[in-house]
C-alpha cells in the first residue's frame, strides 16, 4: 500500500470504528477545554475505570477554572486522594491560575501557547487542541507509539525521547485535518481495547489491511522498549498512635513524594530515637500487619504498629494531633490509608 493511500486508509477506517463503537466516557460529552484537559491530565499513568469517578467527583466539586483557582490545596488533594502522582494535581491548579491570569480564563488555542503553561506537556497540549478545539495536532502517549509501532513496523526503542518525536512528526502526516479529535481518540481508543500491550485483538482491528506488524507476523514483538529501572526498596516502621483524648498523631510530608500530603509517622528502621521528636513521653504498641506499595521507581514496605501515647506537647517537635473527624478530611495517600485500615480492623 502507497504511504498517502495507507494513510488515508487509517484515517477514514479509523475514524469510522471510533465513532461507531467508542466507549461511553463522561469526558466525551464534553467539549470545554477545561475539562478535557483535567481527564488528560488524570489519565496520565492511571486506568480509565479508576479516572470516571474521580473525574465526575472533581468536575463537580470545580465546574469553573476559577473555583479550581480558589480551591485550598488541602481540599484540592482529598479530591485527589488515591489517585497518585499528587504533583498532577497542583500542577493543574498551578496552570489554570496561569491561564486566568495571562489569558482571562480562555485556554490557548495555539501549541506554542497553551505548551508554556505550567503542568501541560506535549501530549496534554494536543489532546485539549485537538479534542476541544478541533486543531490537527498531535497527541503521542503510550498507546499512540504502540499502535503506530505496529502499524509501520517500526522497531524504534519507544522508551526514548527522540522516538517520541518521529511518531509526533509521523501523526502529523496522517491525521485527519477535518476530524482531528475523533482521529487522535481513536488511535488512544484502538490502543486502550483493540491494540493491547499483551495478546492484540487483531482480528477485531479495523485497520489490520495495513498494519504492517501483523502482515510480518510481528505484532507481538512490536513495540520496543527498554526495561524500567528495577525499583528500589524502603522499609518504614508506621505507627498508628492515639492519645487519652482520641486524637491520633499525623505530620505533614514536605517536598518531593507526595508533597503535602499527610502520614502517620514513618520511621526508618534504625531510627530509635524518632519518638521524642513528636513529644511522646510514653507508648505502647501492638504490631497489626504490613502495608506494601510500589510507586513508579520506589517500593514501601512499612511495618504497621498501633498503640497508645501519652505525649508532653511543649517537646514536640513536629506533628499534629487530631481527631478522627479532622483526620477524615485531610489528604491521606494510599499506603497511609493502608495503615489506617489495618487499625480500624485490629479494634
Amino acid at each position: 500500500m502507497e504511504p498517502s493511500a495507507k494513510a488515508t486508509y487509517i484515517r477514514e477506517h479509523l475514524i469510522a470504528w471510533y465513532q461507531e463503537e467508542k466507549r461511553d466516557l463522561p469526558w466525551r460529552r464534553t467539549s470545554d477545554p477545561y475539562h478535557i484537559w483535567i481527564s488528560e491530565v488524570m489519565l496520565q499513568q492511571t486506568r480509565v475505570d479508576t479516572v470516571i469517578p474521580y473525574y465526575e467527583r472533581f468536575t463537580k466539586a470545580f465546574p469553573t477554572m476559577k473555583d479550581l483557582a480558589a480551591a485550598e490545596e488541602d481540599h484540592l488533594l482529598k479530591l485527589w486522594e488515591g489517585l497518585g502522582y499528587y504533583s498532577r494535581a497542583r500542577n493543574l491548579q498551578a496552570g489554570v491560575r496561569e491561564v486566568i491570569e495571562r489569558y482571562g480564563a480562555e485556554i490557548p488555542k495555539s501549541r506554542e501557547e497553551i505548551s508554556t503553561i505550567k503542568g501541560i506537556g506535549p501530549y496534554t497540549a494536543g489532546a485539549v487542541l485537538s479534542i476541544a478545539y478541533g486543531v490537527p495536532e498531535h497527541a503521542v502517549d503510550g498507546n499512540v507509539m504502540r499502535v503506530l509501532s505496529r502499524l509501520y513496523a517500526l522497531e524504534n526503542d519507544i522508551a526514548q525521547a527522540k522516538t517520541r518525536k518521529l511518531f509526533e512528526h509521523l501523526v502529523m502526516d496522517i491525521i485527519s485535518p477535518d476530524d482531528p479529535s475523533s482521529f487522535n481518540q481513536g488511535l488512544m481508543e484502538l490502543g486502550a481495547v483493540i491494540c493491547t500491550p499483551q495478546k492484540p485483538k487483531c482480528l477485531l482491528c479495523p485497520v489490520r489491511e495495513a498494519c504492517q506488524a501483523f502482515a510480518e507476523g510481528k505484532e507481538t514483538i512490536l513495540p520496543i522498549k527498554t526495561k524500567k529501572i528495577k525499583s528500589k526498596s524502603v522499609q518504614y516502621n508506621g505507627y498508628v498512635l492515639q492519645r487519652a483524648d482520641g486524637k491520633w498523631l499525623v505530620e505533614q510530608r514536605g517536598e518531593g513524594l507526595l508533597a503535602k500530603m499527610w502520614q502517620f509517622p514513618l520511621i526508618e528502621l534504625e531510627d530509635t530515637e524518632w519518638n521524642t521528636r513528636y513529644g511522646i513521653a510514653w507508648s505502647e504498641t501492638e504490631s497489626v500487619g504490613e502495608v506494601t506499595h510500589v510507586f513508579s521507581h520506589l517500593k514501601w514496605t512499612v511495618n504497621v504498629y498501633a498503640g497508645k501515647a501519652e505525649v508532653d506537647d511543649q517537646k514536640a517537635e513536629v506533628g499534629v494531633w487530631v481527631t478522627e473527624e479532622e483526620l477524615a478530611k485531610l489528604p491521606l495517600p494510599v499506603p497511609i490509608q493502608k495503615m489506617w485500615n489495618l487499625r480500624q480492623a485490629y479494634k
